[in-house]
């Protein structure tokens, strides 16, 4: 595996080795030896998975805080999406900034997402699935968000007039 750091501390972008042949490829899509290797958190405990039917579909931004924050590790199994984080730590030196990666079914690539961090995503063509490996278990109680329009911020959603759901409309303002 590949890790390339991002520009937010601590994030990053995977990208796995593929070993092709005449069958297609094998790749490793997580090894908690290399992780550690690079400082990161290696214990998942809960993995979800995300169907989302129509293109343009934004679901974020969603975090947890302490004492159930939790690190991610997120990849597209079908289609295409455009990743974003938000750097909610306020010791960081990129604090209140966010970044965008697009993750594909075809690119393999996996957006690995440190504690403290809000997450949300919107999708690039119909019947996208997402799949992500939880540090923590999901505690309503803890669970937050951030309304993915928040002027704050002022994220570039690559689709106008997107799907999103009552919830995450309802998020206030930072």
């Amino acid at each position: 595996m590949k890790f390339i750091e991002l520009d937010l501390a601590g994030a990053y972008l995977i990208e796995m080795d593929l070993i092709d042949d005449d069958r297609g490829f094998f790749a490793r899509s997580f090894c908690s030896e290399e992780f550690e290797l690079q400082g990161l958190s290696s214990k998942f405990v809960q993995c979800n998975i995300s169907h989302n039917k129509v293109k343009g579909t934004l679901r974020g931004m969603h975090y947890q805080v302490n004492p159930y924050d939790e690190a991610k590790l997120v990849r597209c199994t079908h289609g295409a999406l455009y990743d974003v984080i938000i750097d909610l730590r306020p010791e960081s030196s990129t604090y209140k900034e966010w970044i965008a990666v697009e993750l594909t079914c075809d690119n393999h690539r996996q957006l690995f997402i440190p504690e403290g961090f809000a997450h949300g995503y919107q999708t690039l063509v119909d019947n996208t699935q997402v799949f992500y490996q939880m540090s923590q278990y999901y505690h309503p109680s803890s669970a937050r968000g951030i309304r993915w329009n928040d002027p704050a911020f002022n994220i570039e959603w690559p689709i106008n007039h997107p799907i999103v759901n009552e919830r995450d409309k309802s998020f206030d303002l930072w």
